[in-house]
């Protein structure tokens, strides 16, 4: 299992710009698929972007698609979200995920399993 810790969250106004990273301690690192999710007030939480441990393959939520970018460091053990256009429907707790095997769509959008981290609160203002 890998230990996860997000960082880079705060507030923004709406066209900003945000890079989250998440930190994963623990052992080969590149075999585990990250994925970012995230959870507004009052809602389920759900996937943002995920990216495979060659970094060769990178999917997203429409909802995101062209104004975020996933990619990681594997010799730093690091995951990054780029956020940029930042709207307000974007404001959530963004969480960190890590998946140790190999599956389709979706089986790396699920909620249900994977490691998890503490998450960073992403607010943005109109």
């Amino acid at each position: 299992q890998v230990q996860l810790v997000e960082s880079g969250g705060g507030l923004v106004q709406a066209g900003g710009s945000l890079r989250l990273s998440c930190a994963a301690s623990g052992r080969a690192f590149n075999n585990y698929i990250m994925g970012w999710f995230r959870q507004a007030p009052g809602k389920e939480r759900e996937f943002v972007a995920a990216i495979t441990g060659s970094a060769d393959m990178t999917y997203y939520a429409d909802s995101v698609k062209g104004r975020f970018t996933i990619s990681r460091d594997n010799a730093k053990n690091t995951v990054y979200l780029q956020m940029n256009s930042l709207e307000p429907e974007d404001t959530a707790r963004y969480f960190c995920n890590a998946k140790f095997g190999i599956g389709g769509r979706r089986w790396l959008e699920r909620t249900d399993f994977g490691s998890w981290g503490q998450g960073t609160q992403v607010t943005v203002s109109s």
